[in-house]
């Protein structure tokens, strides 16, 4: 039986005057009056918890400040996908390391009326001048990341605005330009500093300690900006003016665009993006990727998105006993271990851009995927990639082994509306501040950094994830919507964390679906990452981590970034009312909140 939509409580409209402001103000960003936001203070953390409860809506975020815009368009009547865009104009001033304007994301959307899941790919693409081998420098070797890093050349053409704008106008309902008042009044009046966010002001990454960095990071005695102060980023401001006036065009066109361009132009290993290649991105919308799991189906976007690797490890795990563990006990960590080593083995080898490079959907039948768990044995052994009926090899060449370099800068939320719309949204500037080079207030990807950095092989075969001129580079993106059998909303989860997104979702699945956690103890179990005979791990009580060694798995300290874990269930409540249970994960500043 469907369950009962909840009531809706009164809401409350956006105030006459900042709509206004949003609608008229743009032609003279300085001149627009600042206007108070509506008073929706968030309710107290809870101690040591970062969970919400909820009768009508709820937004899970990387930072309060996010979480509080996004509760403020849903309190005015506004969508899911309406309040995505506040939440992402915020966290592109706050959290400044992780996601922005200038980098990409992919989006899943649940539409309640229609049961239907939609996936919006907004990844980043390598410019139409990009060389396969613009990594290698004039001696024929790799540049260091460093220097790869900080060049022009890493910048794909960003997309995440693109991608925004086109599922707002396919689910929104306030005006689009309403949209961005809460995050241009914190640029315009200032924000405070989290301590997250000084912690990475202060690190010695060389985007952190580039010129562009440097000089908007550095207050006016000579110091960096730390904790508690205070941050002001009009530039950021005005640049979110352009988009409420003009859309994606905003960036992709115009002045903003042509400082881009010349920004990317210079220093050294110059990039080959035009103005050209910003105006002509186009976001992708198709059918989600939705796969029964148990008792549940799970959505993901498609390739070259995170997902379908997350889809392969739930589907290797189906034809295991996880569900009879849990966290307690090592059997259902080694199962967990070993089914993301297998599922990465096949991702290196087949997974780029669909566009460029066909994936076997061989990879998720139901009879390879039983043959990938068969593998699974008592002692954790050497693993490769399989070959689903439909490889390109044999009878072609196999893609070349993967050379794929994958740091994280990435953010995640989960939003569901008081009409039971969901958005579960991953967003990337790609590495810490992404490039390190700014223009017009927010930093520039260095997405092009996650294809492989040796595109062929010795014998000449290229590489799936190979760069070339107009191609997305892969993703570990992985957010996810997860539905009852007859397509109810039944919750959403997503992370950053590099390439270790696909182990964290996946464990945060696993442990919601097959484990019966809440959402906030699931995403804060300790992590697992296994690639390979690789086994990253945190806080794991001594007796699990010696089972595991035991079976052929020494665990060594977490590597790369940890984990932004963000997800909500759908429960009944103790008179059977419907509830959105939220989690955050308490390795970050996150929140989840509703009303």
């Amino acid at each position: 039986m469907p369950l009962p939509i909840a009531p809706v409580v009164p809401r409350r409209r956006w105030p006459v005057a900042l709509v206004l402001a949003a609608l008229t103000g743009l032609g003279a960003p300085s001149a627009l009056p600042a206007q108070p936001l509506p008073a929706q203070p968030l309710p107290a953390k809870p101690a040591s918890r970062q969970a919400g409860v909820a009768a009508h809506a709820m937004v899970v975020a990387a930072n309060p400040l996010a979480v509080q815009a996004g509760l403020q368009v849903l309190r005015a009547g506004g969508t899911a996908v309406d309040a995505a865009v506040a939440v992402q104009a915020v966290l592109g001033l706050v959290e400044p390391q992780s996601s922005g304007l200038g980098g990409g994301a992919f989006m899943v959307h649940y539409d309640a009326k229609t049961r239907k899941v939609t996936a919006y790919d907004g990844r980043e693409v390598a410019p139409k001048g990009a060389d396969p081998r613009q990594f290698y420098g004039p001696d024929g070797r790799l540049m260091t990341y460093p220097v790869a890093v900080t060049g022009g050349i890493s910048t794909g053409v960003p997309g995440a605005v693109a991608m925004l704008e086109m599922a707002q106008k396919d689910h929104g309902h306030l005006p689009w330009r309403s949209l961005f008042v809460p995050a241009r009044q914190l640029a315009m009046e200032g924000f405070i500093v989290s301590p997250r966010l000084a912690g990475m002001i202060a690190s010695g990454a060389p985007q952190a300690q580039g010129a562009d960095a440097t000089a908007y990071f550095t207050k006016p005695d000579g110091t960096r900006y730390q904790a508690g102060d205070r941050l002001i980023n009009r530039a950021y401001g005005q640049t979110l003016d352009r988009i409420a006036l003009k859309g994606a065009a905003g960036i992709l066109t115009g002045p903003v665009a042509e400082r881009i361009v010349a920004r990317l132009r210079q220093g050294p290993n110059p990039s080959s993006m035009t103005l050209a290649d910003l105006a002509t991105y186009q976001p992708r919308r198709t059918e989600a990727l939705c796969r029964p799991y148990r008792r549940h189906v799970i959505c993901s976007p498609q390739a070259p998105s995170g997902g379908v690797v997350v889809q392969q490890g739930l589907g290797i795990l189906a034809h295991t006993a996880i569900d009879h563990s849990g966290p307690a006990d090592p059997q259902g960590w080694y199962l967990l271990a070993q089914a993301s080593r297998l599922a990465y083995a096949d991702r290196d080898r087949y997974e780029g851009d669909p566009a460029f490079v066909r994936f076997p959907a061989g990879l998720l039948a139901n009879d390879y995927l039983k043959a990938r768990a068969g593998l699974i044995g008592p002692m954790a052994t050497p693993v490769t990639y399989g070959t689903p009926a439909d490889a390109p090899c044999p009878g072609a060449a196999c893609p070349a082994p993967d050379a794929t370099r994958e740091p994280g800068g990435t953010s995640h939320f989960a939003i569901v509306d008081t009409q039971g719309n969901a958005v579960s949204m991953t967003s990337t500037v790609e590495s810490l501040f992404g490039s390190g080079r700014m223009v017009d207030g927010f930093f520039l990807n260095n997405q092009l950094t996650d294809f492989s950095w040796a595109p062929v092989a010795q014998d000449g075969t290229p590489a799936a994830n190979a760069l070339a001129p107009g191609k997305r580079p892969r993703s570990s993106m992985s957010p996810l919507i997860i539905l009852t059998p007859d397509g109810q909303l039944a919750g959403a989860v997503g992370s950053p964390g590099g390439s270790s997104i696909i182990a964290y979702v996946l464990k945060a699945t696993v442990a919601m679906l097959d484990w019966k956690m809440a959402p906030q103890d699931a995403v804060a179990l300790p992590n697992l990452v296994a690639n390979g005979d690789r086994y990253g791990a945190d806080a794991f009580a001594p007796d699990i981590a010696a089972a595991l060694a035991a079976r052929g798995m020494p665990l060594q300290s977490g590597r790369g970034e940890n984990s932004g874990l963000h997800a909500f269930v759908v429960r009944r409540g103790p008179g059977g009312e419907r509830q959105y249970v939220g989690g955050a994960d308490p390795r970050r500043e996150g929140l989840a909140r509703g009303f």
